[in-house]
């Protein structure tokens, strides 16, 4: 990915058919009627209740826990790769031919894992994710090159700050975000389109307006995806350990790229360059 484009989204379009499910209502609740009438739930039902209640916010957290490796991944591969002149010594011996080819690595490492994460194993999703992770960080230790280290750091605080607000909404509202899930994807695409003609054809102030259009798109796209993973695993809880450590992995991946795409966007619209 070249610096100033956005991630590609590496969403596996096959997970939006969850999208209608009601939360809190996964399971049908058991009453029995006891002789004088009275509606009494069944104790064995409300114990597996509870039960599949914490199941699935360690499932949420596991998800969670993997994007954050992921970004310590990529903020220590950036770091290491500015420090030691890497990425400076990557531009010069191959290029723009080298940045455009890292962009491609990306993308296709993103929409193969999308793709394909019902086929392959957790442990090898796992590693691609991370690996994706790493070369993120490569690519994006050219931020160092345009911006101050103060800039660097006010952007990402505010954008931890502004991650945990959305997603603590998005776990805690009864706004159901999924339905919103088709209209943030044409923003996404007409956001792309955007950038690449304001590349070519650059217009005064149109960077800023799209970089804030951009940053208020990803903040819903992360209240979207703190909804989709705990949708994800109420769908897929039932299909075994297997299969929630595969999911953790592409919701890990969705995740990571709202923090990553908020957090350029934040830099790109208060950032002081060198």
């Amino acid at each position: 990915m070249a610096f100033g484009q956005q991630p590609q989204d590496g969403r596996n379009p096959q997970y939006n058919n969850v999208n209608g499910q009601q939360y809190g209502q996964p399971y049908g609740q058991q009453y029995a009627y006891a002789p004088n009438g009275t509606a009494t739930m069944n104790a064995q039902t409300a114990y597996s209740y509870e039960q599949v209640q914490e199941a699935q916010r360690a499932s949420v957290t596991r998800a969670y826990g993997e994007m954050t490796i992921g970004l310590i991944v990529t903020a220590v591969v950036a770091v290491l790769a500015q420090m030691s002149g890497m990425y400076v010594a990557f531009l010069q011996s191959t290029g723009m031919i080298g940045v455009f080819g890292l962009a491609i690595v990306q993308i296709g490492l993103a929409l193969y894992l999308g793709a394909r994460i019902m086929k392959i194993k957790a442990s090898t999703a796992r590693v691609m994710f991370y690996v994706y992770a790493a070369l993120m960080g490569f690519t994006l230790s050219s931020i160092f090159l345009v911006y101050d280290l103060g800039s660097i750091g006010l952007a990402l605080g505010m954008c931890a700050l502004f991650f945990l607000v959305l997603t603590m909404f998005g776990m805690t509202t009864k706004f159901n975000m999924l339905k919103a899930g088709p209209i943030l994807m044409v923003g996404l695409i007409v956001l792309i389109i955007s950038q690449v003609i304001l590349s070519f054809l650059p217009v005064s102030g149109a960077t800023q307006m799209v970089c804030a259009i951009g940053l208020i798109l990803f903040a819903g796209m992360t209240i979207y995806d703190a909804q989709q993973t705990r949708a994800l695993f109420q769908a897929y809880e039932a299909q075994g350990p297997e299969m929630i450590r595969k999911v953790s992995v592409i919701c890990a991946l969705n995740l990571y790229l709202d923090f990553v795409n908020m957090f350029l966007y934040i830099l790109r619209l208060l950032g002081s360059r060198d």
